[in-house]
């Protein structure tokens, strides 16, 4: 009777045992040692919340801060939540090899070839004699699609419904800030925007547990 259970725990495993146990351990080394997607939702959140919402109420008719401040303060924000994750995307490519490491590091030169794009055209069109006034709608409009389309990229390649809803929701975001035109647009991209990464934040860290 011993012999037959030790030959049962020896009995070597199936190929579909073997990927299923493959994949069980790098999900979970992967939430021990990796980078949390919750926390950079909540980091872009919190700047779309606070820095888009200071330039509102500093806009008139409120025009609680002179505008330069807030244009500062959130300019600084957007620059460290850049920088967080440039160093979420190093982060999360360590020990990543084959297809799977090509494939992100297309990815992530894909956001800065796309808006480096959309700079050049935004400024060109600006010079030409864009209406003042339509310049902020310009940037938000243009700037939320992008970023919705590339989220809806990503969603795709990682089958990630939650990334993919984001830039669903981020899409509609910037449709309504052009919609609801300035500087009521910066209160669409404080509340709803910046609401919207931070629900996508609290689904990933309520899913990962």
């Amino acid at each position: 009777m011993v012999e037959d259970e030790h030959d049962d725990d020896a009995r070597p495993m199936t190929p579909e045992e073997s990927l299923a146990l493959i994949a069980s351990q790098s999900e979970k080394t992967r939430r021990e040692i990796g980078p949390n997607p919750a926390v950079l939702l909540a980091v872009w959140g919190l700047v779309w919340l606070f820095g888009f919402g200071l330039i509102y109420v500093s806009a008139p008719p409120t025009a609680l801060t002179p505008m330069w401040v807030a244009a500062a303060i959130t300019i600084a924000g957007f620059a460290g939540a850049m920088a967080y994750s440039a160093i979420y995307g190093i982060r999360a490519g360590r020990g990543v090899r084959g297809p799977s490491r090509l494939v992100g590091a297309m990815y992530g030169w894909s956001w800065m070839i796309a808006f480096g794009g959309l700079t050049v055209v935004n400024t060109a069109l600006i010079r030409l004699g864009l209406d003042v006034d339509l310049i902020p709608l310009l940037w938000s409009g243009t700037s939320l699609m992008l970023t919705g389309l590339m989220y809806l990229a990503g969603g795709m390649l990682w089958q990630s419904k939650l990334q993919y809803g984001l830039g669903v929701w981020i899409i509609a975001c910037g449709a309504a800030s052009v919609l609801a035109g300035g500087p009521h647009n910066f209160l669409v991209l404080s509340l709803a925007g910046g609401g919207g990464f931070l629900v996508a934040s609290l689904v990933f860290l309520v899913r990962s547990r």
